[in-house]
């Protein structure tokens, strides 16, 4: 008899803050396993989708795993995390890449401008956040990101860094967090335990 598929997994592509991520869930009693089978991600209860690097690599990777079509068929709770939740969107101006295609939009390089460095680094007060994804306006969050997606109708919570910038999306069994919640302490906490309750 097969054991039954893990509640909560993380995408492993190889790279990336996979380990800071379990560590964010483990604060919250949530173990996280890491897979990279086909069948898995589209059965395992709620994935994370992690990211650091270039949208070109982190697509190449999932291609090469043979990830994107399970990753477009799944339909239980995804949460993709700052690269990972650029990956969603359809296009990427890094690499002029092809995303997931999950959520409509583009993502943009960011524009350095005086005293508005990029990339954006460092923790910036959240204006607007929907409550249900457990974030509140005025909490602080950590960004580290050079790019930015469309701001639209799966923006769940804004930050003002030259212009509105999505901090988190809420599509459907969709999650993004541009920020690291794992890193962004009680509110942060609170995201990833909003995650879990999905």
């Amino acid at each position: 008899m097969s054991s039954p598929p893990p509640n909560l997994a993380i995408l492993d592509l190889g790279y990336g803050n996979v380990e800071s991520i379990r560590l964010g869930f483990a604060r919250l009693g949530a173990e996280a396993v890491l897979v990279k089978d086909a069948t898995l991600v589209g059965e395992v209860e709620r994935l994370v989708l992690p990211g650091v690097g270039a949208a070109g690599y982190a697509m190449g990777r999932l291609e090469a795993l043979g990830l994107v079509a399970a990753l477009k068929a799944r339909t239980k709770p995804l949460l993709g995390i700052c690269l990972g939740m650029q990956l969603m969107f359809e296009e990427s101006d890094e690499a002029d890449a092809t995303c997931l295609g999950l959520v409509r939009g583009r993502v943009r390089a960011m524009t350095a401008a005086p005293g508005r460095p990029v990339p954006h680094m460092g923790w910036t007060p959240i204006e607007q956040a929907h409550p249900e994804i457990g974030l509140e306006n005025g909490d602080h969050v950590y960004f580290a990101h050079s790019f930015a997606c469309d701001d639209g109708p799966a923006t769940a919570a804004r930050v003002t860094y030259g212009g509105p910038i999505p901090a988190a999306l809420r599509q459907g069994h969709l999650w993004g967090a541009q920020f690291h919640p794992e890193r962004s302490a009680e509110p942060g906490a609170r995201y990833l335990k909003a995650f879990l309750s999905a």
